[in-house]
């Protein structure tokens, strides 16, 4: 049960050989393949599994309710297991895998904790289908609405409440749990660095400070369907010009409000070679240390296309807990403290008020999002050992 053989298990799920990248998108047959993944885990290591209101996976080694009744719940540990298309192998994947390693390496030690120790695989992290990301811990914590869950639709119409169906779910369950937020007492998140901090600091671990204020937007510019070869320019509504025009206004607002902007998915209607479009959907990623900067730069992308921008996702500034991040950075040898422009699930729960962290391992690429995403196994190792650390301290 080893780090090697989790980690070969997962390498065929959703990849595209041509290109080396995943697809493993929310609810669909690659997101059960994992599912089932997960599921067999836990039952390999007599883990008890159960599933929330939004069907984030829970592994639990020891009894999460009587030690809720005791006053001492859980500490939590994982990540997710879905990708952004043609994602890379390390985002989200690294930490499940971590998560159950962590947990073999403190039984070969034999470590009983005092508290018990959960394992998540939180869904829908990226967002890729549904256009909302975090959603599983949006959901379980309210700050996603499940009637607007249940409404979300993927690029061919079809909504979460009827992909949920279609997996033998029932989308009326979606909702708030706080019942499963009382299990978790502290929850660290280990997660492949999406930069190259640590590469530059010659350091295979860092403990993560914050995440950025981001959002995302959907713009919606409308134009006239026509000829492409026998309408005069003079003469066309290209809605096309518009995108054009919101790319390049992105790259500058951003710029200036030292933010980063991001256009990156485009819907384009009829989407023929000869055909100029009748309408074009586009959605903005935005993100900066300060949160008027953050939604300043979507109201001037809207702007200059000539449009409003229709807000579907924002998350403040998230500060991790302090006294825990102190805690793991005594713990894991003065480890460097680093801050992040990128959302993840523990930041979700830090918001609800459950005492979260990241640990984040080196990826010597810098990049992420892509098949090119990397980290050493030694560094992933070193990962490994870290978060069995810290769940040793935690749950005393």
């Amino acid at each position: 049960m080893g780090f090697d053989s989790l980690w070969a298990d997962l390498e065929p799920i959703g990849r595209d050989r041509r290109t080396g990248g995943y697809r493993r998108f929310a609810w669909t047959a690659e997101d059960d393949t994992l599912r089932s993944w997960f599921a067999g885990e836990a039952r390999s290591r007599g883990l008890d599994l159960t599933e929330d209101r939004a069907g984030n996976q829970w592994a639990w080694w020891g009894d999460p309710d009587a030690a809720v009744v005791a006053g001492r719940p859980g500490v939590a540990i994982g990540s997710h297991l879905d990708s952004v298309p043609d994602g890379g192998a390390f985002d989200g994947p690294l930490g499940v895998v971590s998560a159950f390693a962590a947990v073999d390496l403190l039984r070969d030690r034999g470590v009983s904790p005092d508290r018990p120790v959960g394992i998540v695989n939180f869904g829908d992290e990226e967002g890729a289908r549904f256009g909302i990301a975090c959603a599983g811990s949006r959901i379980i914590t309210g700050a996603l609405d499940p009637d607007r869950a249940r409404g979300l639709t993927d690029g061919d119409g079809i909504t979460l409440a009827e992909s949920l169906t279609r997996a033998g779910r029932d989308p009326a369950a979606l909702g708030a749990d706080p019942e499963t937020l009382r299990r978790v007492g502290v929850f660290v998140e280990l997660h492949v660095e999406q930069g190259r901090a640590l590469a530059e600091l010659d350091r295979p671990l860092a403990v993560g400070s914050s995440i950025w204020p981001h959002g995302r937007w959907r713009l919606d510019l409308a134009g006239e369907a026509n000829h492409a070869g026998t309408t005069r320019l003079a003469d066309r509504r290209d809605p096309m010009l518009d995108l054009a025009t919101a790319i390049l206004t992105a790259r500058a607002v951003a710029e200036a409000r030292r933010c980063v902007a991001t256009i990156g998915k485009v819907r384009v209607a009829p989407n023929g070679v000869n055909a100029i479009p009748s309408s074009v959907t586009a959605w903005l990623d935005s993100r900066g240390a300060n949160a008027d900067d953050v939604r300043a730069v979507a109201e001037q992308v809207a702007a200059g296309a000539g449009t409003t921008a229709v807000e579907e996702s924002f998350t403040g500034d998230t500060a991790f807990d302090r006294p825990l991040r102190e805690r793991l950075v005594a713990l894991l040898d003065n480890a460097p403290v680093l801050g992040t422009g990128a959302g993840h699930d523990a930041g979700i729960l830090a918001t609800a008020g459950v005492p979260s962290a990241m640990l984040f391992v080196r990826n010597p690429t810098g990049v992420s999002h892509s098949p090119a995403e990397f980290a050493e196994r030694g560094d992933c190792l070193s990962g490994v050992a870290a978060l069995a650390v810290a769940v040793e301290d935690l749950a005393r």
